[in-house]
């Protein structure tokens, strides 16, 4: 019995060791890992500090492109005043012109009439001298009266001139304006369009065609259905917050819309509408009343139908037909 009792003592005492080096390395591996999540936590904090600096950037170029939009606002609309003014003196010189033009009219023909009334006094007597030198004279007035007359023509042209000129170069400015207002909006188009084709890169049946986004009809509605599939109306909810993220930043003074166009094949339907014109509005404007309830502006919204007169495969093949089938978004000036 004290044999076995000394066996076993010896047995325990020789397994101490391992457990302690168990120990040793599980307090070593913990060490690293908090180590790991330490530094981990430093170089995220980092790059977020970078990220925040860089909004803050963003931010405030976009206050400047905002401010700079206002002040081109103003100046278009100081521009436009000058013009209908511009454009009112002008008119206004014209119609001076014009009267003028009729007296110069008035006067040859009196000059005509006063010529043949000394012909005929000259050939009557030559005895009544008092008589041709007074005609003379009218005829020496009426003379200087056209002279001024038509100075004052060639200064009323030359004003004319001057001022289309004015009007012309004013609405050359107009146009660059105006040309201006569309690149921006060209810019929050392509910006929409950038964070949608990223929020739906992995859903088949959605395409950019030129300045249209694309959504094939069969992941939104059923065959010939205007109610939208659970699956679609997530969809263009998630189009909704992207467009909602990019319409907060275009500027309040530039004439936007959102419209959405349903179209379909020319296949005949058998449903409860009466033609494929009924069945594209019917589901534009289903799109339209979803985006409205994700809080898109109504006011900046428009459904349209075009039926099957606009197709983008003239095939009569089914996928043709498929394609057909479809709702387009286009980001464009009311």
């Amino acid at each position: 019995m004290a044999r076995r009792n000394r066996r076993s003592s010896h047995n325990t005492l020789n397994a101490w060791p391992g457990y302690v080096d168990a120990l040793s390395t599980l307090l070593m591996v913990v060490t690293f890992v908090l180590l790991v999540f330490v530094l981990g936590q430093q170089f995220l904090s980092i790059a977020l500090s970078r990220r925040t600096h860089s909004l803050d950037q963003l931010r405030q170029q976009l206050a400047a492109l905002e401010h700079t939009l206002s002040m081109t606002q103003d100046r278009n609309h100081q521009l436009d005043t000058l013009v209908a003014s511009l454009t009112t003196e002008r008119d206004k010189t014209k119609a001076e012109a014009d009267a003028l033009s009729a007296q110069i009219g008035t006067l040859n023909g009196v000059v005509a009439q006063k010529d043949q009334a000394l012909a005929a006094a000259s050939q009557a007597t030559q005895s009544d001298s008092a008589t041709i030198a007074q005609l003379k004279a009218q005829l020496e007035q009426l003379n200087q009266q056209l002279q001024a007359i038509g100075q004052a023509l060639d200064i009323a042209k030359k004003d004319v001139t001057s001022r289309d000129q004015q009007i012309a170069d004013l609405g050359n400015k107009l146009n660059v304006a105006l040309a201006d207002k569309v690149n921006t909006l060209k810019r929050y188009r392509s910006e929409f369009f950038g964070r949608l084709r990223e929020a739906l890169k992995n859903q088949k049946g959605v395409e950019i065609v030129g300045d249209r986004f694309v959504f094939q009809s069969s992941i939104l509605f059923p065959q010939g259905s205007a109610d939208l599939t659970p699956a679609g109306e997530k969809e263009i909810a998630t189009l909704a917050q992207t467009f909602k993220q990019v319409a907060s930043q275009i500027p309040a003074d530039i004439p936007w819309i959102l419209r959405i166009d349903g179209h379909a094949d020319r296949q005949p339907i058998h449903t409860a509408f009466a033609s494929n014109w009924e069945l594209s509005s019917a589901r534009a404007i289903t799109v339209v009343k979803v985006l409205v309830k994700e809080g898109v502006d109504p006011h900046h919204l428009a459904a349209t139908g075009f039926s099957d007169y606009q197709p983008l495969d003239p095939g009569s093949t089914s996928a043709a037909f498929a394609r057909n089938r479809r709702i387009e978004f286009r980001l464009t000036d009311r």
